[in-house]
C-alpha cells in the first residue's frame, strides 16, 4: 500500500494526496475482521451519527459529502465544516471524545469506509505515516475552528467570506496558469452557513468580485482569476 504525504509549507498542513482507504479501514483489502470495519452508504439527509451518539469510530469519505455541525437547545444549529470525498472525520474519538458533541449529516449520496477506534492502535503500528497523519489532522482542525472564531470576533462578513474563499482555494485549490480552480464549488447557503452570513450577503459579495473580474463562478467550480489581490480584499474591508 502506499501513501503519499504532501505538505503546504505555507501554513504548515498535511494531508493525504493519494490514500488506498480500502486497504486501510476495509477487511477485505487487509484481512481484518469484520466486526470493527464496515463499508456503508447513506443517503442524502440520512445522519452518520448524532450528538450524544457514542464516539467509538473513524470515517474515511470514499464518495459524496458530509456535513459536521452541532445543535443547540434553541433547535438552531452551526455547521462546522462540509467534507468531500477522500477526507477523514470522527477523529476526536482518538482524543478522549466518548459521547459525541457533533453531528455529521449526508449531504448527498455518500459512501464511508469506518473502523472501529479500538483498532486504531494496530493500525497506527504496521502503518506509521498514517498515525503522523492523524495527528497532524487533528491539530491542523483546531487551529482551524481557532482562526474561525477570531474572524467571526475581529472580522465584518464581507472579509469573512472573502477569507473563506481564500481558505478554501489554499486546501482545494488547483492552479492553472496564472489563476486557481476550486471543482465542486458549494452553495451560497452552505458559504453563509459556515461563515455567519445570510446567502444573501455572500450572493452580494460574490457577484461583487465577480464584477471586479477576481473571480468566476458557478455550481461545479470557483475560479479564482487573480490570487493576490483577492487576499488583499480583506484588507479592504
Amino acid at each position: 500500500m502506499l501513501i503519499v504525504i504532501k505538505e503546504i509549507m505555507a501554513d504548515n498542513i498535511w494531508y493525504l494526496e493519494n490514500i488506498d482507504a480500502e486497504g486501510i479501514f476495509c477487511p477485505q483489502k487487509i484481512g481484518s475482521d469484520a466486526s470493527s470495519h464496515s463499508k456503508t452508504s447513506f443517503k442524502k439527509g440520512d445522519f452518520i451519527f448524532k450528538q450524544e451518539d457514542p464516539s467509538d469510530k473513524l470515517f474515511y469519505i470514499t464518495a459524496g459529502r458530509v456535513k459536521i455541525g452541532a445543535e443547540g437547545d434553541s433547535d438552531k444549529s452551526v455547521t462546522k465544516a462540509i467534507l468531500t470525498t477522500g477526507e477523514v472525520f470522527g477523529e476526536k474519538a482518538l482524543v478522549g471524545e466518548n459521547i459525541r458533541r457533533d453531528f455529521a449529516q449526508a449531504m448527498e449520496s455518500t459512501e464511508l469506509c469506518i473502523i472501529n477506534k479500538t483498532e486504531m492502535s494496530s493500525l497506527f503500528k504496521e502503518h506509521g505515516p498514517f498515525s503522523l497523519f492523524i495527528m497532524k489532522l487533528i491539530g491542523s482542525r483546531a487551529l482551524k475552528m481557532e482562526k474561525r472564531l477570531e474572524s467571526l470576533v475581529f472580522k465584518d462578513s464581507r472579509s469573512r467570506i472573502i477569507e473563506f474563499l481564500v481558505d478554501l482555494n489554499k486546501e482545494k485549490g488547483q492552479r492553472v496558469g496564472y489563476e486557481w480552480v476550486v471543482r465542486n464549488f458549494i452553495t451560497h447557503q452552505e458559504i453563509a452557513n459556515l461563515t455567519a452570513t445570510s446567502r444573501q450577503t455572500v450572493t452580494t459579495v460574490l457577484n461583487e468580485l465577480k464584477t471586479k473580474d477576481l473571480l468566476t463562478f458557478n455550481r461545479k467550480r470557483l475560479l479564482i482569476r487573480d490570487l493576490d489581490l483577492l487576499t488583499n480584499e480583506i484588507q479592504l474591508a
